[in-house]
């Protein structure tokens, strides 16, 4: 299965994945983009994500 998966070191925080995928991608408490832990993501929201994402840190991963 792939997850998507955020380069923290390198996101700016723009929030745009938090915009057009919140079911995936969210702030978390420690003020970093995290990604929920779901059995299936939905690759299309994902792919947009990774789409308006301004630093290309979203990348989809094999687990």
């Amino acid at each position: 299965m792939k997850r998507p998966a955020v380069d923290i070191a390198t996101c700016t925080l723009c929030m745009g994945c938090v915009a057009v995928c919140p079911e995936v991608f969210s702030l978390n408490d420690a003020g970093y983009i995290g990604v929920a832990d779901l059995e299936v993501y939905p690759a299309a929201c994902v792919n947009e994500a990774i789409k308006y994402c301004p630093v290309d840190v979203i990348v989809w991963e094999d687990e």
